[in-house]
């Protein structure tokens, strides 16, 4: 019985990518900011429609560079989301900077709007949501907070790769805007496990060209000429072959989330009828990517969550318990956030299943995901 991973790389044909890569056996120039380099970051800037890109190596340090670029007094507090990927939080905290946690709204993820103004303290510099599973927050009421109390909006867009708000102009016409417009700054993961993937990269998006010059200095070094170190700096700089492999990968970008969407379709026409299964609900002033497909596993139906993980792996299935714990509940931090009044967080993180999706899924194939997730006792 064929293995079902929860995703699967896209990838460009192998003669697209050998022959994409040829000619850096001409030029041997592998990376520090070459050709190919440039080439996403101005290709990106118009895929993603945002004034500046900073591209790195990958999403994680995209997003500890950028707050780092804002220069935030060691101690300063963060608002931010303990239900995400832990690199959001770790990019926080090796900052020298302390994580406060939000809890969320069970209908979609994101971060409660409502509950952040209460956690504002002398502290406070800075907000940090996270477009959960692609799902995009709600940024009006966010930008009314953060301008009242002079605070940076810097958004983890890590899942929200490609997507658009849809609004309408003065004459009556739809206009898209890109979701990295948000905040002061946005920041996207392109590992392989991402809608679009470069094997592993990431970038800070924003609109203050100051900022695209500070990320240069923290990305390689502080170098900016053969004698001249202007900062203290990391090294962050994307290869030339990972660059290619975006290149490629954005040219088809556009089938990857067509054929992703009809495989959501697929589930959704058929779970949406499964008593005590409960979807997400995005928003509908905005475009999808179709990155991800988690499903939340009610109180009193028919197995629990972890059952029907374990029932689904028996299967040679493998979903994920995407975001299980959440970050303030990990190890690491040793009880510290034990007591923090995040119960839609903790149990969203205790009912949720993330089931595979990605391109080449096929529909038998889904048939035999959700055989599986209807009927887990038979």
């Amino acid at each position: 019985m064929e293995t079902i991973f929860v995703t699967k790389s896209s990838m460009p044909s192998y003669e697209e990518y050998i022959e994409a890569i040829k000619p850096l056996w001409d030029s041997h120039w592998l990376t520090n900011m070459g050709k190919y380099h440039k080439e996403l970051e101005k290709k990106l800037q118009q895929y993603l429609d945002v004034p500046y890109v900073s591209l790195m190596v990958n999403g994680h340090m995209s997003l500890e560079l950028t707050l780092q670029s804002f220069g935030f007094p060691a101690g300063s507090e963060v608002i931010t989301t303990p239900y995400t990927f832990i690199s959001t939080t770790h990019a926080i905290v090796r900052n020298k900077l302390n994580p406060v946690f939000c809890d969320i709204k069970p209908e979609d993820g994101t971060i409660d709007e409502t509950k952040i103004e209460d956690l504002i303290t002398e502290k406070t510099v800075a907000i940090m949501p996270v477009h959960v599973y692609g799902n995009i927050c709600n940024d009006e009421a966010i930008s009314k907070i953060a301008h009242k109390y002079n605070l940076k909006v810097i958004y983890d867009a890590c899942h929200a790769f490609g997507e658009k708000m849809i609004s309408t102009d003065s004459h009556g016409k739809e206009v898209l805007r890109g979701v990295g417009n948000l905040g002061h700054a946005s920041v996207f993961s392109f590992h392989a496990t991402k809608v679009f993937n470069t094997v592993e990269g990431g970038a800070a998006v924003f609109s203050n060209p100051e900022l695209y010059e500070k990320l240069y200095n923290l990305k390689n070094f502080g170098i900016r000429g053969e004698e001249l170190v202007v900062e203290v700096g990391a090294n962050a700089k994307m290869n030339e072959l990972c660059a290619i492999m975006g290149l490629c990968n954005l040219r088809h970008i556009g089938e990857a989330i067509s054929a992703r969407e009809k495989c959501h379709e697929r589930y959704t026409n058929t779970l949406i009828r499964v008593p005590k299964i409960r979807l997400l609900t995005p928003r509908e002033d905005a475009t999808r990517n179709y990155a991800y497909y988690p499903i939340i596993i009610g109180d009193g139906y028919k197995c629990t969550r972890d059952e029907l993980y374990t029932k689904l792996r028996e299967h040679n299935i493998y979903p994920r318990k995407y975001f299980y714990p959440i970050t303030s509940d990990q190890a690491c931090f040793k009880n510290k956030y034990k007591h923090c009044d995040l119960g839609n967080a903790r149990d969203m993180a205790n009912h949720v299943l993330m089931l595979p999706i990605f391109e080449d899924l096929t529909p038998e194939d889904q048939d035999r995901i959700l055989d599986i997730v209807i009927n887990p006792n038979k």
